[in-house]
């Protein structure tokens, strides 16, 4: 294999390297049988001056931050999450280094990487992102009302629809929810029901449904601050009349907006193809939230009831 010399072809220079032809290198045992001239005497047999055997070894020799590397891919088992299965195994690795069971060479180290990875990066990004949206909404609905009380009211329904997604992804990972046949089709394997463990697209189900839980109680309290505008009560009772009917006239197309949210996630809910993977944990949180904020809309009318009586009663003392 040593380069004897060098031959020119136009501008191109290669070169020119003695090899045994394959039929006498083509395993172990014949390797054995290549003779290695000596100074003084015959030729010896390359199997009297070594051992060859077969070793294990990497497949391909990978080098990375001129340090060599080598890769151990591994999955998860469902129902666990990426991230607790890293630092378990982390645990793990690090318990066996402490007591010797496992012992690291000089110069070898070793790190967990791949989606992991992603995970903290996109949580890190989401502790930013999730707070921030909240802000936005908060603001957005103040410039509308230009009342803080009535803001907050309205917020609530984010609460109500917060709690309606942890209540459906928990739901989700439960054997007897949904568990029997409807047309001779189970409906846990119809919708998909397994273990949802929380995700960047859970988190960006959660975004999108506080947008969508907020419109509801947009067009409520609105109606509510037109009706008493045009109508002040100066008793409780009419205070309450009025939040009353005001309240009922809304209440079909606050249904209305749910109904068609909700019909509109089915299709994704039982979905089986490319991508399903990623859309459906991001619409379950939506489903289940937006199911709990029919709560929002009795929630809604009796806080600002409520507010107009704290007002009537500070306004007469």
């Amino acid at each position: 294999g040593m380069p004897l010399t060098q031959t020119v072809e136009g501008r191109e220079r290669y070169a020119v390297r003695v090899r045994y032809p394959r039929e006498l290198r083509a395993n172990p045992d014949d390797l054995k049988n290549i003779y290695v001239p000596v100074e003084k005497g015959s030729p010896v047999p390359l199997g009297e001056l070594v051992e060859i055997r077969y070793e294990q070894g990497p497949q391909v020799i990978k080098s990375e931050d001129t340090f060599l590397i080598g890769y151990v891919l591994f999955d998860k088992l469902n129902g666990f999450a990426e991230v607790d299965v890293v630092e378990n195994a982390q645990a793990l690795i690090q318990d066996n280094i402490d007591n010797g069971t496992l012992v690291v060479p000089q110069g070898v180290s070793y790190r967990f990487t791949g989606t992991y990875e992603n995970q903290l990066r996109a949580e890190k990004t989401l502790s930013v992102v999730v707070p921030l949206c909240l802000l936005v909404i908060f603001l957005i609905l103040y410039f509308q009302f230009r009342s803080v009380s009535t803001s907050l009211m309205v917020f609530t329904a984010i609460a109500v629809a917060f709690a309606g997604g942890f209540i459906m992804i928990w739901l989700y990972g439960q054997e007897w929810f949904f568990n029997f046949g409807f047309f001779g089709e189970n409906l846990r394997d119809l919708f998909n029901m397994k273990t949802i463990n929380l995700s960047v697209a859970v988190w960006v189900g959660f975004i999108a449904l506080f947008g969508i839980a907020t419109d509801d109680g947009v067009v409520m309290a609105t109606y509510l601050d037109q009706s008493f505008k045009s109508n002040e009560p100066d008793n409780k009772k009419g205070i309450r009349l009025a939040t009353l009917e005001a309240a009922g006239k809304r209440i079909r197309p606050c249904l209305m907006t749910t109904v068609t949210t909700v019909l509109a996630l089915l299709p994704v809910l039982t979905s089986t193809g490319k991508g399903s993977d990623i859309m459906i944990p991001m619409a379950i949180p939506i489903f289940g939230g937006m199911i709990i904020d029919v709560t929002s809309y009795f929630l809604l009318p009796v806080l600002y009831s409520w507010k107009k009586e704290y007002q009537l009663k500070k306004a007469n003392r």
